[in-house]
């Protein structure tokens, strides 16, 4: 079990155990080579008449790339190919992380909330931003929504954080039903500002709302990487405490895991990074679900390879879903969220199918 191979006192680690980490390890240089295979098609596929390899053609033979090839490839390409995969890398993982937290398949940064403030706080500043200062609307410009979705994400996090904490100790259980709560308040809150918006706010929540790749930029990019970056970094440090935690609180204690500084660390890594990616990328569901349960049928509950493994697998899925989205209806663009949901609700649903399955329900 690879799990009691983690514990202090597990003594002998077994045959299985070693056998898993092996098919886990395997299974990481086949999500790397994945991720790389999906990052030169990102680059190459596309609606303009662009070719990649045209253009590395053209660098070999020592001629210079015409004006639109290099807005295509290094302005709208790029960028567009590293949001994709910091947004896929966090949403996965903080579902992983969601999950291995609340010992709930179900969890994801959704269910405790964070995601619907971020969401509130995005269509605010949608509907709202004409009221405010023109001095202030001047200084964040297009950075407004971002910065309100981010900002919305911490404060959800925050009042989650202050409600399900008494003497120190934080109860993963009221988080569960204090997120639930908030979740439902603030889609009761963003219905209401639906309903005053006017057509063109109306426009920009629509697909605001679905989530899409298609803003992005290369400040986004360097906005949203320090946050994703730490948070993707500071994994290691988690995994340990997370396999202790599927024995229960109580249990992980007793084997020397730190219960309360591990829950607090996933709580901000999840915040940060859920925050951050609905900032750059609007509302994207099922990476965050549907990833984690791929991997733990393919290579068991381990964090220590599942954590690493969610980000690659999630970074190539959203690769995939954005090229899918870009070019199904070019020259115009379908919502990436639609994309993922239609790909992520039967995958879903054939895993709960699988899992019943093997249980007999």
């Amino acid at each position: 079990m690879a799990l009691a191979a983690d514990t202090p006192n597990s003594g002998v680690t077994s045959l299985g155990a070693i056998d898993r980490r092996v098919q886990a390890r395997r299974l990481t240089v086949v999500l790397a080579l994945l991720l790389a295979v999906m990052s030169v098609l990102s680059l190459a596929w596309g609606a303009s008449g662009t070719s990649l390899w045209g253009a590395l053609q053209d660098l070999a033979m020592g001629r210079d790339l015409s004006r639109l090839d290099q807005i295509v490839l290094f302005d709208i390409r790029l960028p567009r190919l590293f949001l994709g995969i910091l947004v896929g890398s966090a949403l996965a993982v903080s579902g992983a992380v969601m999950q291995g937290l609340f010992r709930n398949p179900l969890a994801d940064p959704g269910i405790v909330g964070v995601s619907a403030g971020a969401g509130l706080a995005a269509i605010c500043a949608i509907v709202m931003g004409a009221f405010l200062p023109a001095m202030l609307r001047d200084t964040v410009g297009n950075y407004l929504v971002p910065i309100a979705a981010f900002l919305g994400g911490w404060g959800s996090t925050l009042i989650l954080y202050r409600v399900s904490t008494r003497r120190g100790q934080t109860s993963v259980a009221t988080m569960l039903l204090a997120g639930i709560a908030l979740g439902a308040l603030s889609g009761a809150l963003s219905g209401i500002l639906v309903y005053i918006a006017d057509d063109n706010q109306l426009r920009d929540l629509t697909f605001w709302g679905m989530g899409s790749l298609a803003g992005a930029t290369w400040s986004k990019v360097l906005a949203a990487s320090p946050i994703i970056g730490v948070a993707l970094l500071a994994l290691p440090a988690l995994s340990r405490g997370l396999n202790g935690l599927a024995l229960g609180e109580a249990a992980a204690g007793h084997i020397g895991i730190p219960v309360q500084r591990v829950k607090n660390i996933a709580i901000l890594i999840v915040a940060s990074a859920t925050g951050a990616s609905v900032a750059v990328s609007g509302g994207i569901g099922f990476i965050g679900i549907v990833v984690p349960h791929l991997l733990r049928l393919a290579s068991g509950p381990d964090h220590h390879s599942l954590l690493p493994n969610a980000a690659l697998l999630g970074a190539s899925l959203l690769l995939a879903a954005d090229m899918i989205s870009r070019v199904i209806i070019a020259p115009a663009e379908l919502p990436i969220g639609i994309i993922t949901a239609v790909l992520g609700a039967p995958v879903f649903l054939w895993i709960l199918l699988r899992r019943f399955g093997s249980t007999g329900l």
